[in-house]
C-alpha cells in the first residue's frame, strides 16, 4: 500500500495531535530560542517507546519507563538546556514533580505524561523553570505548533528534524508525523537523541512495540556521530486512533511498518547529516556478507571510524581506512573479494576492486568527497546480508562545540 509524503509535516500533522512551546531559560544563557515543549494527544493514545542501553541513565528514563508499563499515555513535556542525569535520588523526584504537575496543568490522569530531557549532565533540573513553561503552553496550544516544539528540543542542532506521510490503509487513511533531535553524543544503542512519533491509526501498543523496535534496529541503531552513546535517548510513539482507521490485518500492518521504517531512517540520516561541526553526511552500504548481522557490523564500523571520518572531512579517498574498519569490525569478511566504491552527486570512483586497490583518478576522488552527501559502497561477495549506516564527518568544530558545552 503506497503513501505520500506531506509538505512541511512533523508531529503534529496526523489527527489530534497539539503542541506548543516557549522559552524559559532552563540554562540561564538568554537565547531566542524556546527550551521547553509539550506535544499532546487530545484522547488516550497507545504507545511504544524505546530508551538508552547507557547503565548511567537520566532520571526522566527512569520515570518513562515506568510509565510505558501501562501502554497509554496522553503527552510528552520536554526541556532542553539540563539533561536531569547523575542528579540522584533529588533527580527522580524532580521528573516525578514535572510529569504530576503536568498532568494537573493538562487535566490528566495519573502516569498520562512522559517526561524528557536533554542537555547538560550532572546539574538539578530547575523544576519551576520547566513548570513555568508547561503552564505557559497548556492554554495555548494547537496543531500548528509542532514545529516550534521541534525547536524548542534542539541543543547543538542547527536545523530541526520534521516529517509526515500519508498512509492508505484497507480501512481508510491514516498519517504519521514525527520529530527528533540529536546532533552530538549519537551512537548505536540507540544513539544524545530524542525522537517522538505520532499517528492517528487505531493500534494497540502490544503490536507496534516490536514494530518500533525492529524500525529501530534499521536506523537509529545503525548512527553515529561522534561514538558516544547518551544518558537520556529516548524514542516514543503515540498512536491516537482518532483516524478511525484501524490497523488490524496482516497487509495493513505490513504497510504501516514498512511507513515506520522509512520514518526512522529518514529521522536518523537527519540527525547524522546535523552531526556537531559535520560538513558530510556519510552512507555506508555493506552488501555481500554471510549475514545480515555482519553487514550491520561493517557498516556500523566504516561509519564509526574516527580516521575515516576526518579522511572524508579532508576530502581524502584513503580507502585503507575504510578496510581496515571492516576488518576490525567482528563481521566474517574475506578482503580478498573486496570491492569499494565512494559516490556522490559528482559522480563515483571504483577504489578498490577483488581485494586491491585500483589506479582511481584522485582528482575524480576528490571531487566525489566536495559533496555534502557520500555513499560508500562495500560489497564481500560472500553472501547475501546488507545494511545501510548513517554517519558524518570529523572537523575541527566538533572539538570547539564540545570543548566548552557546559558554558
Amino acid at each position: 500500500m503506497a503513501y505520500k509524503l506531506i509538505p512541511g509535516g512533523g508531529v503534529t500533522t496526523p489527527k489530534g495531535f497539539l503542541a506548543g512551546a516557549c522559552y524559559v531559560g532552563v540554562k540561564s544563557r538568554k537565547t531566542e530560542k524556546p527550551d521547553v515543549a509539550i506535544i499532546y494527544s487530545e484522547q488516550p493514545a497507545s504507545c511504544a517507546a524505546l530508551f538508552t542501553t547507557n547503565k548511567f541513565c537520566a532520571a526522566p528514563v527512569i520515570l518513562d519507563r515506568e510509565i510505558l508499563k501501562k501502554g497509554k499515555a496522553r503527552a510528552v513535556v520536554i526541556n532542553s538546556g539540563n539533561a536531569n542525569a547523575a542528579t540522584g535520588e533529588q533527580g527522580i523526584k524532580n521528573a516525578k514533580l514535572v510529569e504530576t504537575e503536568a498532568e494537573k496543568l493538562l487535566g490528566l490522569g495519573e502516569d498520562e505524561v512522559f517526561v524528557c530531557s536533554t542537555g547538560v549532565i550532572g546539574q538539578q533540573l530547575p523544576v519551576e523553570k520547566v513548570l513555568e513553561g508547561v503552564r505557559r503552553i497548556a492554554p495555548d496550544m494547537s496543531a500548528d505548533k509542532g514545529s516550534e516544539a521541534a525547536w524548542a528540543i534542539m541543543t547543538t542542532d542547527l536545523v530541526r528534524k520534521e516529517t509526515a506521510l500519508e498512509l492508505e490503509l484497507s480501512g481508510g487513511t491514516v498519517r504519521i508525523g514525527a520529530c527528533a533531535k540529536g546532533s552530538g553524543m549519537i551512537h548505536p544503542n540507540m544513539a544524545t537523541m530524542l525522537a517522538y512519533i505520532t499517528t492517528d491509526a487505531k493500534i494497540d501498543a502490544a503490536v507496534v512495540q516490536p514494530m518500533l523496535k525492529a524500525s529501530t534496529d534499521k536506523s537509529f541503531n545503525m548512527m553515529t556521530v561522534d561514538g558516544d552513546t547518551s544518558t537520556n535517548d529516548s524514542l516514543f510513539l503515540l498512536a491516537n486512533g482518532a483516524s478511525g482507521v484501524a490497523v488490524e490485518t496482516e497487509e495493513d500492518k505490513a504497510a504501516f511498518a514498512a511507513a515506520l521504517d522509512d520514518i526512522c531512517m529518514d529521522m536518523a540520516r537527519r540527525i547524522a547529516s546535523d552531526g556537531e561541526g559535520a560538513t558530510h553526511l556519510i552512507i555506508v552500504e555493506a552488501g555481500g556478507l554471510p549475514t545480515e548481522k555482519d553487514a550491520k557490523m561493517v557498516a556500523r564500523s566504516i561509519a564509526g571510524s574516527t580516521l575515516f571520518k576526518a579522511a572524508v572531512f579532508g576530502k581524502d579517498a584513503n580507502w585503507g581506512r575504510i578496510m581496515a574498519a571492516a576488518g576490525y569490525s567482528g563481521a566474517d569478511v574475506d578482503p580478498t573479494k573486496a570491492d569499494c566504491i565512494l559516490k556522490s552527486a559528482a559522480g563515483e570512483v571504483v577504489v578498490m576492486e577483488n581485494g586491491f586497490g585500483t589506479d582511481f583518478s584522485e582528482e575524480l576522488a576528490k571531487e566525489v568527497l566536495t559533496e555534502h552527501d557520500i555513499t560508500v559502497i562495500v560489497n564481500f561477495h560472500s553472501g547475501d546480508g546488507q545494511a545501510t549506516a548513517f554517519g558524518c564527518d570529523l572537523t575541527y568544530d566538533y572539538v570547539k562545540i564540545n570543548g566548552d558545552y557546559r558554558s
